[in-house]
């Protein structure tokens, strides 16, 4: 073989060496994700050609699948679409799978191995293939209540089960129909694609979960515990409360909000000072204890853990880095780098209510086969003891005087003790401020605990958040016989 032929041959063969080889890396090892990819819409229409199972909230189906006479045999349906497509996502040929659709969606188009023997049961059968079903754990009030609550604003609210972690609650706004985005209707559903996209927020990210923000001062929850669980403090110490404090090693000045003095004496009792939310009391307390125990405290609650999934996927939440003392002082009020989901603060409250004992937030209840046979139940699940029962009930008391006495009055509810947290978090612009509020109820036998934010609302959190709060629990207790 001449030289020229020999060069031509071996190119041959390395270019199809590497095509064999290109093909293994997509068939073999890249097979699974590709097949999962939401974008891979041929996986989509195939499942087209089967019922896909429903997702069901207290026995309806908020999302489910019709037989169609289209060429997509079946048409994916959301019956309550804006209520719950914070949770349900969309199920698009165009635009592949969000939130649960994707998450469970080995269940829901039938593929999961749980259902492996009915799947077989179909080939000798020859029934239609179809997929199972998901049963979450979401109240209808709660969810109702926390959207109505919403209406307007960017915000979110998550409520919980406290002693289980089950998921009551999970409200994202501004929302949208995930229907129009599952329709068979290819220019409807990019038309309002393109909608959805210039909206300055997009409401198919869920704020309840996927996006976090300045704390403000539901952070002093977490100041507090580290207090108390130090055994140096109780809710009755006496600790300076200024009516300005010089940040250490700076000439910055803490300020209260308003610029208002917390007592006439500069000093009042630490169950006083989260009443009423003093800045310079927190700063000053968070100083005095310590970064590593503010950070240890803020770590045993989850955050700046590596986040989770109930399945959702929730986004970590982090308490940032804190070089000196100013910046510690800054941080105990909520401000300079912590960041939290509205999830992590809905289980700080959750944690105090459930006697010091953090449950894993899980949204899916069960999941059952086509038959409605029952494949699979989610056990509550422990992540772990922030704190003692003791500090806990200490916790309760301190925040039951927000509710009564202070800054959380609005979230009061006629005949039910009501403990909570307001918050209220600088941006760092020129934008209005963030407005929070963390509780739970009853406080002396906890149903319920709820997390309420709302992006750059203004004002206070005891002012806009609050009043959500309340309105939450009490459609929850009412819908449970326990109300006041």
């Amino acid at each position: 073989m001449n030289a020229p032929l020999r060069k031509v041959a071996i190119s041959v063969l390395v270019l199809f060496t590497l095509l064999i080889v290109n093909v293994n890396v997509i068939q073999v090892v890249r097979a699974e994700s590709l097949r999962e990819n939401p974008r891979n819409t041929r996986v989509l229409t195939e499942e087209y050609d089967r019922e896909r199972g429903a997702i069901v909230v207290a026995g309806n189906e908020v999302a489910s699948s019709v037989e169609t006479e289209d060429s997509l045999t079946y048409l994916r349906t959301y019956p309550q679409g804006p209520l719950y497509a914070p949770v349900t996502g969309y199920y698009s040929v165009l635009f592949g799978n969000t939130l649960l659709e994707r998450a469970e969606n080995d269940v829901l188009a039938g593929t999961d191995d749980r259902l492996a023997l009915r799947r077989l049961g179909d080939l000798f059968t020859g029934r239609d293939p179809s997929g199972g079903n998901v049963e979450l754990t979401l109240d209808p009030a709660v969810q109702e209540a926390a959207m109505s609550g919403l209406e307007g604003v960017t915000g979110a609210v998550v409520a919980l089960d406290p002693s289980t972690g089950a998921v009551l609650g999970l409200a994202s706004t501004p929302t949208y129909d995930p229907a129009r985005l599952s329709s068979h209707d290819p220019a409807d559903m990019r038309a309002y694609d393109a909608e959805l996209d210039a909206l300055d927020t997009d409401p198919r990210v869920n704020q309840a979960i996927n996006e976090r923000y300045p704390a403000g001062s539901i952070f002093k929850v977490i100041v507090s515990a580290a207090a108390l669980a130090g055994g140096e403090y109780t809710p009755q110490t006496v600790v300076p409360a200024p009516q300005d404090y010089t940040l250490p090693g700076t000439s910055t000045q803490l300020r209260n909000f308003g610029d208002e003095a917390c007592s006439p004496s500069g000093e009042q009792p630490l169950i006083d000072a989260l009443t009423i939310s003093c800045n310079t009391a927190f700063a000053q307390l968070g100083i005095d204890l310590g970064e590593d125990a503010v950070r240890e405290m803020a770590e045993a609650f989850g955050i700046d853990g590596e986040g989770f999934d109930m399945p959702l996927t929730v986004s970590p939440s982090t308490i940032g880095d804190i070089p000196d003392d100013a910046a510690l002082g800054q941080t105990s009020i909520g401000q300079k780098d912590v960041a939290l989901t509205p999830m992590q603060a809905a289980m700080i409250a959750a944690a105090v209510a459930n006697d010091g004992t953090l449950m894993k937030p899980y949204l899916v209840d069960a999941v059952q086969a086509p038959d409605l046979t029952v494949i699979d139940q989610t056990d509550p699940e422990e992540l772990g003891e922030p704190f003692s029962a003791d500090v806990a009930g200490q916790l309760t008391e301190m925040m039951v005087s927000v509710v009564d006495n202070g800054s959380g009055r609005r979230a009061r509810i006629d005949g039910v003790e009501v403990a909570g947290k307001t918050g209220t978090a600088e941006t760092g612009t020129d934008a209005p401020d963030h407005n929070w509020f963390i509780g739970f109820a009853p406080a002396d036998d906890p149903q319920i605990a709820v997390a309420v934010f709302i992006r750059n609302g203004g004002g206070t959190g005891g002012d806009t958040s609050a009043p959500i709060a309340r309105s939450v629990i009490e459609a929850y207790l009412d819908a449970q016989g326990a109300g006041g």
